[in-house]
């Protein structure tokens, strides 16, 4: 059971974590043992809520198919059981970001001493940018 909230809960059953091989270069491990994570997560035939769904699909996350599966790779870790925790740790975090709700921006004007202070700021960079250039002789 992975406990995303206090009423939100994902069975055993509804995650695939199969084990490969890890990519780079290693020790002498490194081609015998399959100590990697591939965790796959199907969002469209889980127990989710529905608005959990929802925002899950309209997250433009590299992790989440066309089809809506989460596919999460873990090699961080030289065993297989710290991988697998820290699978399941990233998919609970991306769950979790799906189910906060955004505050609404509400958009704000400059006020009008802030943009003289920028104004003026900018007039005397320009000053002190033109002192800089060749010293005319005369």
């Amino acid at each position: 059971m992975l406990t995303i909230s206090s009423n939100v809960t994902i069975a055993d059953w509804e995650i695939d974590i199969t084990q490969i091989r890890a990519q780079g270069s290693g020790g002498q491990n490194v081609n015998k043992v399959s100590s990697a994570v591939h965790l796959r997560f199907d969002i469209q035939s889980s127990t989710l809520p529905p608005i959990y769904k929802e925002r899950l699909m309209a997250l433009s996350d590299q992790r989440i198919s066309k089809e809506g599966v989460v596919i999460i790779k873990a090699q961080s870790y030289r065993t297989l059981e710290l991988n697998k925790e820290d699978a399941l740790a990233r998919l609970k975090v991306l769950i979790q970001s799906a189910g906060k709700q955004q505050k609404v921006r509400r958009p704000t004007k400059p006020t009008k001493g802030s943009q003289r202070r920028r104004v003026d700021h900018k007039t005397r960079k320009g000053k002190t940018k033109s002192l800089r250039g060749k010293v005319p002789i005369s």
